[in-house]
């Protein structure tokens, strides 16, 4: 998809000159003005591939989430997003990170490689081959079939490529990243340092980044018998020895410290025109209004397993409203804030098959936080609680508080620790690479150390949070008053670790996978769980498919009865100027329905599964 590099290249040059927080990201001797593919040098192209590269992947993150059960949508906003969260798939909720891969992202990796090769810059050259990997690894998992071969050549109709063809490419490429980033590169080239924001030019970081990579990668092929991950087999011992090479404590993590910059005037340039610096997590979601946690989410945060012990992450990930007024009921109350509680979305008695939930108003005149309806049994969805967030820099608010009705602050409310301008996104963590350790080790028999692993994960998950809640209230004292934003006191880390997450004896693979999707969150990851599991209700807890899809028409159409959420279809970039690709592919995808004109736009397309995710050899 070479042609759409004029795109970019028409910013690259703009982007990051102002980013003055961000170590200067450009030094270059050409004009500024007129960027083109000889003059744009490997480490200006590296923080804008990055840019794209992680935006694509929180879009992603987000609307898979959504459609996997900890968050919804108040149903009264009727969006793209709500529909998807009861399984009711839109096509207009694909394009997105499919576009800021392809054209903000993938489009500049093999320049920046060729030129890093030419020059022996080693350690660009192996992040670029890192990147390019991690990018197509996430369009095979949506998509399944996508052009990867051909993808950034010359052609501006490239063929597609099968699902095992994209799968053992991006090992390739990652196993080829991590040998050049092994390499000694000479010290009067530009050091990573100079175009990395990911990891700041640590080597070591992205070495470390390349072997978690690997050990999920491979992971995802339990559904393909044992034998060599090359050879697109399940490998244990592989796992295990790149978790070994991989991240051994937080302080090894590829983590991205967003900014909330108010005077950082450098944005994207595919149309959104946002800051580069803030959390895109913040830009699709914390900065809208309505969304809201799921009582699957409440549930395994507040009684994880049936402990009777609530995760001390609840109180920083469940979104709070200032009530001092309220009374008490089912929701926390500390300190004149209200928690909320979780949207049923899966129980006969989910008010998804009546009137749907309604978002909060807020009003001095009729005593605080109330709901606009005439509809009797609808009026307690205060109890709800969104996740808008508002920021210093980007709003120019006074504090990180939105307030539903201006300089009102009974009308605060205080978003969630994922979702705000500043909050952190977890590229790869030590915590993830000790539950991939746990499963591996569970299913091997190997339940002690399973159980070791298992803990470390949980720890490590809270003690990253802590890092940014340390961080958050030591620039505005007065956030620690609110519960979302204080620090989780140690004795309650302890007491949780102790006897809220059970013991060895009790352990099972649910356990370890539904703390996983805790301490990832907002990630692909949790989606390519649940479909390598075949959605195992017993593996996933308080999970179910959302009882307003089993009536609901549409959504019986796109996904019916029986069947799951497995994939995304194309974009309709793909189908309107590559169709004929896209079809042909069809003939290598079990379950694609050949007869039709385009066998990706058929109702329930979305039920075919990727390859991984399949029996097919």
């Amino acid at each position: 998809m070479k042609f759409i590099k004029s795109i970019i290249l028409c910013g690259i040059c703009l982007m990051g000159l102002s980013l003055t927080s961000c170590d200067k990201w450009l030094d270059v001797n050409v004009d500024p003005e007129n960027p083109s593919d000889m003059t744009a040098t490997y480490e200006a192209r590296l923080p804008h591939i990055q840019f794209y590269t992680n935006s694509a992947t929180q879009f992603a993150n987000w609307r898979t989430s959504m459609s996997m059960g900890d968050w919804t949508r108040f149903s009264s906003n009727g969006s793209t997003y709500y529909h998807m969260s009861y399984w009711n798939p839109q096509t207009g909720a694909v394009t997105t990170a499919y576009q800021w891969w392809f054209v903000g992202a993938a489009c500049n990796i093999k320049d920046m490689y060729d030129k890093a090769i030419a020059a022996e810059a080693w350690h660009y050259a192996g992040v670029a081959r890192i990147i390019y990997a991690y990018g197509f690894m996430l369009m095979t998992d949506l998509h399944g079939e996508m052009p990867f071969t051909e993808a950034l050549g010359e052609d501006a109709t490239p063929a597609y490529d099968n699902g095992k063809t994209i799968y053992l490419g991006c090992f390739a490429a990652l196993n080829e990243g991590l040998e050049l980033l092994a390499k000694s590169q000479d010290p009067s080239l530009p050091s990573l340092a100079e175009g990395d924001w990911w990891n700041k030019g640590d080597v070591s970081k992205w070495i470390k980044l390349g072997n978690l990579l690997k050990a999920r990668w491979i992971n995802k092929l339990n559904k393909k018998g044992a034998g060599s991950y090359l050879e697109g087999k399940y490998d244990a011992q592989a796992i295990l020895d790149a978790l070994a090479k991989g991240p051994q404590s937080n302080a090894d993590g590829t983590i991205i410290n967003h900014q909330d910059e108010g005077t950082n005037t450098t944005t994207d340039v595919l149309g959104w025109s946002e800051p580069v610096t803030y959390s895109p997590l913040f830009s699709v979601c914390g900065m809208n209004a309505g969304y809201a946690v799921t009582d699957m989410l409440y549930q395994n945060l507040t009684n994880f397993g049936g402990y009777g012990v609530e995760d001390p992450r609840a109180d920083a990930i469940i979104p709070w409203a200032y009530s001092p007024n309220a009374k008490e009921g089912d929701y926390k109350l500390e300190a004149g804030w209200r928690r909320s509680i979780g949207i049923d979305m899966t129980s006969q008695n989910s008010p998804t098959l009546t009137n749907g939930t309604y978002r909060s108003s807020f009003s001095a005149e009729k005593g605080g936080w109330w709901i606009d309806t005439d509809v009797e049994e609808c009026k307690g969805d205060t109890v709800y609680v969104e996740c808008t967030s508002y920021s210093k820099g980007y709003h120019k608010g006074v504090d990180m508080f939105v307030r539903r009705a201006a300089g009102d602050d009974n009308s605060r409310e205080s978003g969630s620790f994922y979702t705000r301008a500043s909050s952190p996104t977890y590229v790869g963590t030590y915590a993830e690479a000790c539950f991939i350790k746990a499963e591996v080790l569970y299913n091997q028999g190997n339940t002690s150390g399973a159980y070791d692993a298992y803990k470390e994960g949980i720890k490590a998950s809270m003690e990253l949070m802590n890092e940014k809640l340390a961080v958050w209230c030591s620039e505005d004292e007065n956030l620690a008053k609110c519960p979302s934003f204080q620090v989780m006191p140690q004795d309650e880390m302890d007491n949780f670790l102790a006897n809220g997450i059970g013991t060895a004896a009790d352990l099972t693979l649910g356990h370890i996978l539904t703390q996983k999707r805790i301490a990832l969150h907002f990630s692909v990851e949790i989606w390519n769980d649940m479909r390598r599991y075949d959605f195992n209700e017993d593996l996933f807890f308080h999970w179910g498919i959302p009882a307003l899809h089993d009536i609901n028409a549409s959504a019986l159409k796109g996904i019916p009865a029986g069947k799951h959420f497995r994939r995304w279809k194309q974009c309709s970039h793909e189908t309107n100027y590559n169709s004929a690709n896209l079809h042909a592919i069809g003939n290598e995808v079990p379950g694609a329905d050949m007869s039709r004109d385009q066998w990706n736009t058929a109702d329930d397309a979305w039920t075919i599964h990727v390859w991984w995710d399949s029996d097919q050899q």
